[in-house]
């Protein structure tokens, strides 16, 4: 309390003038705030041409809060004679503007490092990449990562931490950590093999044991899946790197597949005629691949002649999968009724003895 009244009782005998002063220091740096920082952001960025692109840009608020905070660290600066302020508690508004300034400026240079910025595309550019995909949002995301950590250790050296200590003590529980986080340390692990491996990317239709759905996702612990319940999944990153994975996005065509089967006293003619038919139904298809139509007299079964009917189709997506097939169902059932041809039913004979 004393202290407090000491305190007081300097200010009262310092002169009016210099309060004055020293808060119109720092009441005219805020004021200016706004435009030096354009100039200085408009300075870097000559092609620059409207003033959203400039005040939009990563570093223009870290700027300005810099700018603000330097105009109250002059002003309590200028007050340090007058009221004969100690060297301590001038090492501790100094730590407190440093501080500050780091965290500031570590956030505004994390920034530049997002989806959509300058930087972003032009790293896209020169990686010859028209869009973000999952690797490139990989490194971007450690990119981040590293500038955090660096502004950490940073503020921790400013505060007179001391590392090698702080290191010593985590080398004591490394053991403990490492116990705790070894799930952790698999998915990041995971996450580094999808990275390099590159399986699948955001916007994917991926499916393996458990789940089936599109890639919204990929960060270093998990993979974030919307499921064609639409409902969102995360699977870590561990999983998926021990799975089987099918990526239906990279088919480059479909195949259409299945056996026919046809009554056993179907005349030999009629079936020629019939694969004829089919087949060249399936040649005048645009989106089925000619040189893959098979259509063929497959097995013979117990209760009919199977029919095998098989080709590849430009339809890779599932919605248009089914309404190619759904088409080609049609024409197949139209040709079997033209044709007088029936399919044959699951039978059995039963032979009674007397």
């Amino acid at each position: 309390m004393q202290q407090v009244l000491d305190f007081i009782n300097k200010v009262t005998q310092v002169q009016f003038v210099d309060i004055i002063f020293a808060i119109g220091i720092a009441i005219i740096f805020k004021m200016l705030s706004s435009s030096v920082s354009y100039y200085i952001v408009k300075l870097f960025k000559l092609k620059a041409k409207s003033k959203k692109e400039i005040t939009t840009s990563a570093f223009y608020n870290p700027l300005k809060v810099f700018i603000s905070l330097l105009g109250m660290y002059l002003g309590i600066y200028f007050l340090k004679e007058p009221l004969n302020l100690s060297v301590k508690f001038m090492g501790i508004v100094y730590n407190i503007f440093t501080i500050i300034s780091i965290i500031t400026f570590a956030r505004g240079l994390a920034q530049s490092f997002v989806p959509g910025s300058i930087i972003t595309k032009k790293m896209l550019r020169k990686m010859e990449k028209t869009q973000l995909d999952s690797s490139t949002n990989f490194i971007l995301k450690a990119i981040r990562v590293t500038i955090y950590i660096i502004a950490t250790f940073l503020v921790i050296t400013r505060l007179g931490i001391n590392l090698n200590g702080l290191i010593a003590g985590f080398g004591v529980t490394g053991v403990i950590v490492t116990l705790a986080a070894q799930d952790t340390a698999k998915n990041l692990f995971g996450g580094l093999v999808i990275f390099l491996d590159k399986p699948f990317i955001v916007g994917d239709w991926i499916a393996f044991s458990k789940f089936e759905g599109t890639v919204e996702d990929i960060t270093f612990r998990s993979t974030r899946l919307r499921t064609f319940e639409n409902s969102l999944v995360n699977v870590p990153n561990s999983i998926i790197a021990n799975e089987s994975i099918i990526n239906w996005s990279k088919m480059e065509k479909r195949r259409y597949k299945f056996n026919l089967c046809i009554e056993l006293d179907t005349p030999l003619e009629k079936i020629e005629k019939f694969q004829k038919r089919v087949y060249e139904m399936l040649q005048q298809k645009e989106a089925i691949h000619d040189d893959s139509i098979i259509v063929k007299f497959d097995t013979i079964v117990d209760n009919g002649l199977n029919i095998l009917i098989c080709s590849y189709t430009d339809s890779i997506d599932y919605p248009s999968y089914l309404q190619e097939r759904e088409n080609i169902n049609y024409k197949i059932m139209k040709i079997l009724r033209e044709e007088g041809i029936e399919l044959a039913y699951d039978t059995k004979t039963v032979v009674m003895k007397k």
